[in-house]
């Protein structure tokens, strides 16, 4: 029986994620939903919304044992793994995701990639953290994955800032 708390990632009700965090937060429960801002227009406005970065999904962590907590609370859907069994995702990975939100660059949704040059950041405000280069020309895209939701983000950088691994 594994005690010790880890990062599972949940998959929820489609347009339930906010709902999720919620009612998991409220239960005590550490929870992570990573949300980025789009501007949205209506007839009379425009209004900057926050999205989930991983629509269907956001992350707990708790001890495996007290998955009830969680799969109890209306809209989780399941908790990612194999056999019945959740499969934690690396604190790196949640990390890493958490510091791209918290940058000021603009993030963009990308579908995580299994080919491609995996690198380092090494300089700017996303200093250490580690991901996939993808070239655009004439844009250089870093990709961030959660390997386990196969989903990843995106954020423009200088290629002089990264190195390879």
């Amino acid at each position: 029986m594994v005690t010790v708390p880890r990062w599972y990632a949940l998959r929820t009700r489609s347009r339930y994620e906010k709902r999720v965090w919620a009612q998991i937060d409220s239960r005590g429960i550490e929870v992570f939903l990573p949300l980025i801002a789009r501007r949205r227009r209506w007839k009379d406005r425009t209004v900057q919304v926050q999205f989930p970065l991983f629509p269907g999904y956001c992350f707990a962590h708790f001890a495996w044992q007290d998955r009830l907590r969680v799969l109890t609370v209306p809209g989780v859907v399941e908790v990612l793994g194999v056999g019945g069994h959740g499969v934690p995702v690396e604190d790196a990975e949640i990390e890493g995701v958490r510091r791209l939100v918290a940058s000021t660059l603009p993030v963009d949704p990308y579908p995580f990639l299994e080919h491609g040059m995996a690198v380092e950041v090494r300089h700017g405000p996303l200093q250490g953290l580690r991901g996939i280069l993808i070239r655009k020309a004439p844009r250089t895209r870093l990709v961030i994955g959660v390997s386990l939701i196969h989903q990843g983000a995106s954020v423009e950088i200088d290629a002089d800032n990264v190195i390879p691994i």
